[in-house]
Order: C-alpha cells, then structure tokens, then sequence
C-alpha cells in the first residue's frame, strides 16, 4: 500500500483546492503529470499539465516540467481551480457588465446582491449561471457541471470587479496568482465611525466563529484560523463614518468585513458584522431617519471590490482594472457629507 502522504487544504474563499504530497519511500520512478492525476481526485491530465506550465505545481519548492521523474520522498505542491461539483449549471440570459474581455480572460464588475455562483438555496440568478450562458466553453465545467472561469469570488452584497478565466491555462496561472497573494486587489468600504489611526495594517488569523459556524472570527494564533492581513486607509473622514480603502494581502472568507469589526468599525448596514445598526447615538429624531433612509439604499454591506491588478498569462505584462463605486454607494457618501455640512 502507498504511503503517500496527501494533505488538502483551502484557500481564498475555498476556491481553490491546495495540495501537498510527499511520495512514499518505495515510489518508483513516474512522469509528474502522470503521478499526479492518480493522486488528485477530479484533476484530468489536461488540467494538471496546465498547471505545470502555469508552475502552480512544485517539486520540492521548485517549478519543473511535466515530464520529471517523481522519486522517493519528493514533495509535490499544487494549487489548482476547484475540481467540478455535481451539480448542474443551468444557462440564464442574464445582464453581465463585463469592462474587459479578450481571448484568454474577462473582466466582471458584479452588481451587489447578485450571488457569484450556485449553491444551496441560490441555484439560479447567479453570477455563474449568467457566465455560461454567454461562454459555452469556459474551463472547468462539464456539461454545465462545477464553477466554469471562477478564480476567485466575492460575497453576495459585496459589488465590484472579478476576472474570469476563459482557457484551461489562464485558469491555473490565474490561480496560482491568488495562492501566491500576488494579485492586487483593492477595496472600498464605508465604515461606522473614525478609526485612531489614519492608516494600518490588520494582520491576525481568521476562521469560523466557536458561537456561529456561518460567520468567521478573528481567532487565537495557533488555532485552527488562517493568517489574514489586510492594508487600510481613510480616504473620508464623515465623524460618523469614514471612507476606506483596503488592499488585501490575503484573501480569507468575509477577512475586511471581520477584520473592520475587530477593529471597532463594522461596515456600514453588514448585517452579519453588526453594521446595521445605528452604532453612533445622536440624540436627534434627524439623524436616526437619515441612518434609516441609508440603510434603505444599500441592501446589505458598503463594500465595493474597486480594483484588481495581475500579471496577464498571455502577455506576462502587469494589468489593472478599476470601477467606480456603485451608485447607491456613492449616494451613501453624499449623503453623509451632506449631513455633516448641515450640522
């Protein structure tokens, strides 16, 4: 029997499927991608030799090629796109505002409330089921199975820029970006309340709540959470609330949203991280239905995914996408320093 060792962890909002591998002491010389498609459960061939290419896989810390003999006791690392679910993806004709697209990618800017793709209790309406009505041939899906071109994903009231694989390659090179937190995301949050400090940096670890396994806490060093770090600036200060801007160096579940509660300054009407409720008491009838009508806006967190920055897999240039903030978002903002000029 193999004595393989095989451990599989997640990363990035468990999008993607990270694995590593210490070969047993009798293990006979293999081809790599070879070895690994009678490791990993779901991968075709073609995927992994993709990602070989994309050097998403490692052989004792160093990138090789598909043709490398595996021997006894190598440590084979991977990070590869989520292998495809049993589920089945239903195509809808749904409006997508893509800003990019060329052969190998695409650049979505998601409207809040739109849920990224299918899972218990929202099989349609999503993101994904929009995707592969428009793009029949996106990587990762068979017979409308699985996460087609999903990279990475953000939360259902959380607006803002995703990018879409559209190769095979694209996907695991885009891939092996996130796991290796190169990929330059930035974004834009209103907040309750005026941080001490300007700017800084939240670094902790971050995993799912003892009191509530639906939503993520920050958590004890050596527990069983993920190191988080998340960049922040004021870009607004409104007394009240306060424009931010996060740049991310890590990318666990709900981390600015858990991080910007952490810190004393919950997101503004989340109604998960205790943002949506008037947090800052004014003994004005004024002040509460201007709160009221804002919260009325917003369906849920102000939170916008303003930028994202990556190395391109076919050109290997650096690229930068941004959007503006929502309309009701900005509304928001006004609203507030309409407020404060007015008091």
């Amino acid at each position: 029997m193999s004595e393989d060792l095989i451990e599989t962890t997640s990363d990035e909002d468990d999008l993607f499927e990270h694995y590593r591998i210490v070969a047993d002491k009798g293990q006979g010389l293999i081809r790599l991608d070879k070895y690994l498609s009678l490791h990993v459960a779901n991968a075709s061939r073609t995927k992994i030799q993709n990602g070989i290419e994309a050097e998403a896989v490692r052989v004792n810390g160093l990138p090789t090629k598909a043709s490398y003999k595996v021997k006894p006791l190598d440590i084979v690392t991977l990070a590869l796109p989520q292998p495809p679910r049993d589920t089945e993806i239903l195509p809808e004709n749904l409006p997508l505002n893509i800003i990019y697209e060329d052969d190998v990618l695409l650049i979505v800017n998601k409207p809040t409330g739109m849920v990224v793709h299918p899972a218990f209790g929202n099989w349609t309406g999503t993101l994904i089921n929009g995707l592969v009505y428009h793009f029949q041939q996106l990587p990762t899906g068979r017979n409308g199975e699985g996460r087609p071109g999903l990279v990475h994903r953000i939360d259902k009231d959380t607006s803002g820029l995703l990018v879409i694989a559209k190769t095979e390659f694209a996907m695991s090179f885009l891939a092996k970006q996130f796991s290796d937190h190169t990929i330059e995301r930035t974004y834009y949050a209103l907040i309750w309340g005026e941080p001490k400090e300007p700017e800084g940096t939240i670094a902790s670890f971050i995993g799912r709540s003892a009191r509530d396994r639906r939503v993520m806490d920050v958590l004890p060093e050596g527990t069983h959470g993920k190191h988080a770090v998340t960049h922040y600036q004021v870009i607004k200060s409104l007394r009240y609330v306060s424009l931010i801007k996060c740049n991310l160096e890590t990318g666990r579940t709900h981390q600015i949203r858990v991080h910007m509660q952490h810190l004393g300054h919950p997101i503004f009407n989340d109604p998960t991280y205790g943002g949506n409720k008037i947090l800052r008491s004014v003994s004005s009838g004024n002040y509460k239905n201007m709160v009221e009508s804002c919260f009325e806006l917003l369906p849920g967190q102000a939170l916008h995914a303003k930028s994202l920055g990556f190395i391109h897999p076919t050109s290997r240039q650096w690229v930068q996408f941004d959007s503006e903030l929502p309309e009701n978002f900005q509304a928001i903002v006004e609203k507030w320093e309409n407020y404060l000029n007015y008091t």
